[in-house]
């Protein structure tokens, strides 16, 4: 797989600060002919698992060989590996702290690295707080320029990538248990169940641990129902989502990442 020339970026950096544009800079040092396009710098802050589930959803849009930057990294300058990933369709670059797991879990893995040789770092005594500037931005711009990944540093065992311990959805008769794993700006909840798992039949969605019994019906459209109303559908992204009709679901139940969630299935419809 030849490096696509393009490399996407990733952080809880927001755009207030240089931090974003000091990252395309660096880039250009290494190679002002690449690509580079900003997949989103407005992950909450230190929130591994907004990040996680953006990077999932981002990865498919991309052309064979993107090398993929996201920097969401509360451990920087601690004992955290600095890694590298080459899956069979592109490139992984960041903390290994949970980012990179969704992918991980997704996708065939054929090499992993610790970014440990600082000859392709941004200089040999990197900051302890911005990691971002002087090794990962690095090591994917040298990536998508056709360094090959071994050069960047050392093997390690795959098996001994981090990842998130979001509980994977469970099935009892009619009712599927799964937990929100992100929360988009228009406050609507997406939890980690597939949308396969319910396509072509109806449902209703509860919380089981919320103080305010709430039973929200499915729709195929936030248009089906009334405005400021609750719904459940299957987003555009191919999850269950909990959304509210012109409005935030996140505010009107109260909810947060991690929240579980029921799903009950009508037992008169077929998937």
């Amino acid at each position: 797989m030849s490096p696509s020339r393009i490399v996407t970026l990733l952080t809880d950096f927001g755009l207030n600060d240089v931090y974003v544009g000091i990252m395309k800079g660096v880039v250009a040092q290494i190679d002002p002919t690449l690509t580079v396009i900003d997949l989103t710098h407005e992950i909450p802050p230190q929130n591994i698992i907004a990040g996680r589930f953006c990077l999932i959803n981002a990865y498919p849009y991309f052309p064979e060989g993107t090398v993929h930057v996201a920097v969401i990294d509360p451990g920087v300058g601690t004992r955290r590996r600095a890694i590298a990933i080459q899956l069979s369709t592109g490139y992984l670059v960041g903390p290994d702290n949970g980012l990179l797991g969704g992918l991980i879990k997704q996708q065939e893995i054929i090499t992993a690295i610790e970014l440990n040789n600082p000859d392709y770092w941004r200089t040999p005594n990197p900051s302890t707080t911005f990691h971002g500037r002087d090794i990962f931005t690095p090591a994917g711009a040298h990536l998508a320029r056709g360094v090959p990944i071994e050069k960047l540093g050392t093997p390690i065992d795959r098996d001994t990538l981090a990842d998130l311990s979001l509980p994977d959805p469970k099935q009892t008769k009619n009712i599927i248990a799964g937990c929100i794993q992100h929360i988009d700006r228009f406050g609507n909840l997406i939890t980690n169940i597939p949308g396969d798992r319910v396509a072509g039949t109806s449902w209703t969605v509860t919380f089981p641990t919320s103080p305010r019994p709430t039973v929200i019906p499915s729709r195929k459209t936030y248009g089906d129902i009334h405005p400021g109303s609750l719904l459940t559908l299957i987003g555009s992204h191919g999850w269950v989502e909990i959304a509210a009709n012109g409005d935030s679901a996140q505010l009107q139940l109260e909810l947060n990442w991690g929240a579980k969630v029921e799903i009950h299935l009508d037992a008169n419809s077929t998937p």
